[in-house]
């Protein structure tokens, strides 16, 4: 607590932008890059994704709570507490990846059963989901260690491994999809580029980790050190558990809200479905200095709350919430300014920029509600205080958002652009009443530390 530089928002929130940023535009490069082979290929390795993506949120609960708790630790100056919390994290990262890795390993092809899809389509999607989901418990590791530098306040090295990570595969690719190098461009050692592009994807991970778990033992020392099977600390398991269940099912209530409110969209005709993926891809660029504020927030207050420092706690919170609705306001009103050029660069369509613009004119507002949903809520969890914005979320998701989707978009007709409203409502509905809970204090009470 005595380093206050290493403990300033700028300091900490400008890596993970600069993370998040590159994560982005290196995921859009591989969808290029495969585009450029075959269309075929992009939704083989597409749809396998999404089994992929769903496991990697999954694993976040693990990562979610043990943040929380190290900050806290470290806050209270409980330096052995917050590496052992560490270790077990990183065991129980381990363990629940390679339960996942098994079933992608052995299910691969009832998974893929689930949905309709064609041969020439489900054969490479198994063959990528059989090697990238193999070896996901790699990704689960990594998401930990990642999460245990970020809340030792070792941001700049989290975007080093991410940023490397990246680079490796981009580079893979060329090499399977392209022929660079001059292997050739149907297959790299003879095999199929889906089947090579999984390798890639495979080869970046398990060096990321390497290079991940590096840094760890050099910056925090050995997490596993007085861990031991016979004595294995079970008490932080219950609170690394306390923290991540709750945040986990926030996660999949949003996915299945999400879900939904797409399922309304694909009714409403081909226009309606491109408007709605080229504007949620600017979108997303729109709030990532929120998130990044946020991140670094949540590692500030998980700090102070463990030094016990609630004045200074609420005032900061307040603080980055300022902050993070200017930023997010001023770049929502720069993208709709350039909305028809930025549309431009995904479609010739007029009927889509023109709806798009309408849809960008309304995140202007959206982002309002994001931006105090966002952070407060991350504050709220960095504090401990983790059921209330869970039950507040799930209600405000469905009965707002998804009940006005439906009527705004369906029942009167407003479309993509009625969805667009309710998404807003809901976020702004939410925004409000966790900023009455923040004021509240209630949280104080949620300090997870205390033995």
């Amino acid at each position: 607590m005595s380093d206050n530089k290493k403990l300033s928002l700028i300091h900490l929130a400008w890596p993970i932008f600069v993370e998040m940023l590159l994560l982005m535009l290196m995921g859009n490069m591989d969808v290029f890059m495969l585009s450029q082979y075959s269309d075929s290929a992009v939704n083989s390795v597409g749809v396998a994704n999404q089994f992929v993506m769903f496991a990697i949120v999954m694993f976040g609960f693990v990562s979610t709570g043990a943040a929380v708790i190290i900050a806290q630790y470290l806050g209270a100056e409980k330096f052995g507490d917050a590496r052992k919390v560490a270790g077990v994290a990183l065991c129980c990262s381990l363990a629940f990846g390679c339960i996942v890795s098994f079933v992608f390993l052995f299910f691969h092809g009832n998974i893929l059963s689930l949905m309709d899809l064609a041969y020439y389509v489900r054969q490479p999607a198994e063959r990528y989901l059989v090697i990238v989901g193999s070896f996901i418990f790699m990704q689960a590791m990594l998401t930990s260690v990642n999460t245990i530098l970020r809340s030792y306040r070792h941001t700049r090295d989290t975007m080093v491994i991410t940023v490397t990570m990246n680079i490796i595969n981009i580079v893979g690719n060329a090499v399977v999809i392209f022929g660079v190098f001059g292997f050739s461009v149907t297959g790299f050692l003879g095999i199929a580029t889906t089947t090579g592009v999984a390798i890639t994807t495979v080869i970046s991970r398990s060096l990321a980790l390497c290079l991940a778990l590096f840094i760890l033992f050099r910056r925090v020392g050995n997490p596993f050190k007085g861990i031991s099977i016979k004595k294995f600390p079970f008490q932080y398991v219950k609170k690394i558990f306390s923290i991540g269940i709750p945040a986990a099912g926030e996660n999949l209530s949003y996915s299945g809200y999400q879900t939904f409110l797409t399922m309304l969209i694909t009714g409403m005709g081909a226009a309606a479905i491109s408007t709605r993926i080229y504007s949620r891809s600017l979108n997303v660029f729109m709030f990532l200095i929120t998130v990044s504020i946020a991140q670094a927030g949540q590692i500030i207050i998980g700090h102070l709350m463990g030094a016990k420092k609630i004045d200074e706690i609420y005032k900061k919170c307040f603080r980055f919430l300022k902050l993070s609705i200017f930023s997010s306001v001023v770049v929502a009103l720069l993208f709709f300014t350039f909305s028809r050029q930025l549309l431009g660069i995904f479609t010739d369509n007029p009927d889509v920029i023109e709806t798009g613009r309408q849809v960008m004119f309304v995140f202007i507002f959206l982002e309002i509600g994001r931006a105090c949903n966002v952070i407060i809520i991350g504050s709220l969890r960095a504090v401990g205080d983790v059921k209330f914005p869970v039950i507040v979320g799930i209600f405000s998701m469905w009965g707002i958002g998804a009940l006005m989707g439906f009527v705004l978009g369906v029942v009167l007709g407003f479309g993509v652009v009625g969805i667009i409203i309710a998404t807003a409502m809901d976020e702004c509905t939410r925004g409000i009443i966790m900023l009455f809970r923040w004021r509240s204090k209630k949280w104080q009470k949620y300090r997870i530390t205390d033995d």
